[in-house]
């Protein structure tokens, strides 16, 4: 299998490409049928996001040469023919966010982990929250909201109290960042196949970014939320360190 490596501009991560580069083949990642990610988890939404914007996706093993490393496996240059056979690959698919701005500007992006609607001023925002047509929250105040996929339920949206989700549950958390009203309001479980919308109730006195994992949308005016089943995902992980594992065991990490 023709395999392409990429890596992150961290120190650590270029000199473990060297190593690589030294002990095997590799193609260019346009000709590539599996690419090779050495970073950290933003290094792998990159890789990932990258693959989107081309419109040809094929399966990614990272390596772990950032901080975290959640979406990566452990750095090791030996064996790695070994370790990409025996591999398990899992589909992840994203979500699609397309917001609306004050100005009259439309954006569509993908999100992997999720899409996060962040108040820009000291002034909490104001939403009004919809899913499939209903409107579930007249008015929610808080810092912010998100979407998050059971893939990045175990990032932003754990730091905000939000559900863990495993891997091929199909659902989606919906999770408030600092609500103030309602005030006893800690989110929702919603099936993957719902949309949800946001209306900014007051866009201009308190205005409201919206961001799909790392790209940020400024002074929005609404914004819809939905799975997006044509941009699936495949990430492989060796077996003693599988996602779907991770994502369980994230539940009794204290």
């Amino acid at each position: 299998m023709k395999r392409a490596l990429v890596a992150s501009p961290a120190e650590s991560a270029r000199i473990a490409e060297a190593e690589l580069r030294a002990r095997y083949e590799w193609v260019d990642p346009g000709e590539a049928e599996l690419i090779v990610a050495l970073g950290g988890d933003g290094f792998m939404l990159q890789t990932l996001h990258a693959m989107l914007e081309r419109h040809r996706t094929v399966p990614v093993y990272g390596m772990n040469r950032g901080t975290v490393g959640f979406l990566m496996n452990s750095y090791d240059p030996a064996g790695l023919d070994a370790r990409l056979a025996r591999a398990r690959t899992f589909a992840v698919t994203p979500l699609r966010m397309e917001a609306s701005t004050i100005e009259g500007e439309h954006v569509s992006l993908p999100a992997i982990n999720e899409v996060s609607l962040l108040r820009e001023t000291r002034q909490t925002a104001k939403l009004e929250v919809m899913v499939n047509g209903r409107v579930v929250i007249e008015e929610l105040v808080c810092d912010g909201v998100l979407v998050a996929t059971p893939a990045g339920s175990t990032a932003y949206n754990l730091s905000a109290n939000g559900p863990i989700l495993p891997l091929g549950s199909a659902l989606h958390a919906l999770t408030p960042i600092s609500p103030f009203r309602p005030r006893r309001w800690r989110g929702a479980v919603i099936p993957e196949s719902a949309r949800i919308r946001f209306r900014v109730l007051e866009p201009v006195k308190r205005p409201v970014s919206a961001v799909a994992d790392q790209r940020e949308v400024r002074d929005v005016t609404q914004v819809e939320i939905g799975i997006d089943h044509a941009a699936s995902l495949s990430l492989m992980f060796d077996p003693e360190h599988a996602l779907d594992e991770r994502i369980a065991m994230e539940q009794f990490m204290v």
